[in-house]
């Protein structure tokens, strides 16, 4: 069978879906017209990607929290995260005309206090890892009409599943997705936090990944509905509240 034309539209028209993205992009576009528009700052994106960073690399397993992140304490995963975060804007016009060149990039920045040099931005060969990955990134660059909370909530289940480099990839998965709703205008400024929105609802992330990883319709809306609440909660976490 062939792929659909559209898979993320196909995907983001299950019953629900629509409806949930729909209000989780109306709490979003809220907040940046009542509180965000005349008060974004580069300050209040930096915040928001610090906070993003401490949040992403707990839900990795570290135990370094927000103060001493902004003391300079990190431990190698924070540290790895905040390196991605802090460079990850220079990547939106990359991510728009080669994404595996900024996904290549994003694990060189998540990776390299804990990985040789030969290791970075180089996904593992076996088990079909290159032809999904390659897959995703034809999609990352065709029309869609799928809505872009859809995209990016797509893409970064589907490199978390997937796992292609073998290591920070929750680091480099949750990235693209704070990436992807900045390129495509949802959170322009960067200064709502997904995630923290994750960090928050740990448990229900781990369950939407493993019923996005079962590959089946019902599991895909199962993500997607939990990505929804998770946006939700990501923009109630922004330094702009």
């Amino acid at each position: 069978m062939s792929e659909p034309l559209d898979p993320f539209h196909v995907d983001a028209e299950l019953e629900g879906v629509p409806s949930a993205l729909a209000a989780a992009r109306d709490g979003i576009d809220a907040l940046l017209r009542d509180r965000g528009l005349r008060r974004t700052t580069p300050a209040l994106t930096a915040e928001s990607l610090l906070r993003g960073a401490v949040a992403s690399a707990e839900l990795e397993g570290s135990m370094t929290d927000l103060e001493q992140m902004r003391l300079g304490h990190g431990d190698p995963l924070a540290t790895g995260a905040l390196r991605l975060n802090a460079g990850l804007l220079a990547l939106i016009p990359v991510i728009a005309s080669s994404p595996l060149q900024a996904l290549a990039r994003m694990h060189t920045l998540a990776a390299a206090d804990t990985q040789l040099p030969d290791n970075l931005g180089r996904p593992r060969l076996e088990g079909g890892v290159a032809a999904r990955l390659q897959l995703l990134s034809h999609q990352l660059v065709a029309p869609t009409r799928a809505p872009a909370l859809a995209v990016a909530a797509l893409a970064h289940a589907e490199l978390a599943t997937l796992r292609p480099f073998g290591s920070m990839d929750g680091l480099v998965a949750r990235a693209l997705e704070r990436l992807l709703l900045v390129s495509r205008g949802v959170d322009p400024a960067a200064v709502i936090v997904p995630e923290a929105g994750h960090a928050q609802m740990k448990a229900a992330y781990q369950r939407a990944l493993g019923a996005y990883a079962e590959g089946t319709p019902g599991g895909r809306r199962t993500w997607l509905l939990y990505a929804a609440q998770a946006v939700a909660r990501a923009a109630e976490l922004s330094p702009l509240r």
